[in-house]
This record gives C-alpha cells, sequence and structure tokens, in this order.
C-alpha cells in the first residue's frame, strides 16, 4: 500500500469517526489525506469503497484480538481472555471503535455475523462448565463488551480494573 492510500484510509477513518459517514465527503478526506480527489476514486471507486477498506482493515485487528479467545481450548481461559479484549485494544484505534458504534446506527450495519465465532466459542465455554444457559451467559458477555468498548472509546470510561475483577470473581476465574 501507497503512502498516499495509508493517508486516504487514515484520513477517512478520522473523519467517518467525527463526523459520521453521510456527513463527510471525499473531497474533505483529500483535502485532509492531501491528496486529489479523483485519487481516492482510483483506488477505493468510491466513498463507500472506502469505507469497505477501512472495515477489512479493521477487521483484521478485531480478528486479532479475538484469536486469544478462538485459540483457547480451556472454558475458563476462553472466558478469561475474553473479559481481557477491551484491556487490549490501544487508544490509536478508538476511532475504528468509534467508527463501528456509529455506523451501527447511521447505516444500520449489523456485525452480529462476525460475533458469531466468538458467541460460539463462549457458548461452548459455558456449555463444559456447566452453565444452566451458557447461550444467554454468552449473548450477556458479548453485550457487556460492546457497551463497555463503547464507553471506554467515547470516553466516559477507563479500563476499569476493577469491573474486571468483579467479572473474574463473578466466572470464578
Amino acid at each position: 500500500m501507497t503512502d498516499k492510500q495509508e493517508r486516504i484510509l487514515s484520513c477517512g477513518l478520522q473523519l467517518f469517526a467525527k463526523n459520521g459517514y453521510n456527513a463527510t465527503s471525499t473531497s474533505q478526506i483529500a483535502k485532509a489525506a492531501e491528496v486529489s480527489e479523483g485519487l481516492i476514486f482510483r483506488h477505493f471507486k468510491s466513498k463507500e469503497g472506502l469505507l469497505h477498506a477501512i472495515l477489512k482493515e479493521g477487521q483484521q485487528k478485531i480478528d486479532q484480538l479475538y484469536a486469544n479467545v478462538i485459540n483457547e481450548t480451556e472454558p475458563k481461559s476462553v472466558i478469561k481472555n475474553f473479559l481481557q479484549i477491551p484491556f487490549l485494544v490501544p487508544q490509536t484505534e478508538y476511532n475504528f471503535w468509534k467508527l463501528l458504534f456509529a455506523l451501527k446506527w447511521e447505516l444500520d450495519i449489523d456485525n452480529s455475523v462476525n460475533q458469531k465465532p466468538i458467541n460460539i466459542v463462549l457458548t461452548k465455554a459455558f456449555e463444559q462448565l456447566s452453565y444452566k444457559e451458557p447461550d444467554l451467559e454468552a449473548a450477556f458477555l458479548v453485550n457487556y463488551l460492546e457497551g463497555f468498548t463503547s464507553a471506554i472509546v467515547k470516553g466516559d470510561g477507563v479500563p476499569d480494573s476493577n469491573l474486571n475483577a468483579f467479572l473474574q470473581r463473578k466466572y470464578m476465574l
């Protein structure tokens, strides 16, 4: 990837996260990236193509975060690793997470398909630990993670080790 493509992706991400997808024009992105607007279309075909490239790049980072959960076989470690995810998101990636949360509302983008593998692994872990309703426990943790991560990237909170410790005790980890 060229330096200009990286600048376009970075500026697109920053502006989409800050102003919203619909309120951000390709001309604004071009100006911020110090490139011609035509170059955006040459590399990404459209504003939507740029968004998809940003989401694809971000999904790779999400997959890396989830790898320690999905590749784990010991049920308590699956849950413990999952609970660590909000603490592993670097501040430099907050704009991507802001964009993900905003797109759910702005464009009605459903990200639940990407959550399916994590739901399966968590449900299996709770089944192995003989929880009465493993699917609901998994759904609870996925929703907890989404809400907690949203609060962190929005700036309403910082990763709270007390909350994490509470959840570790709750699940006897």
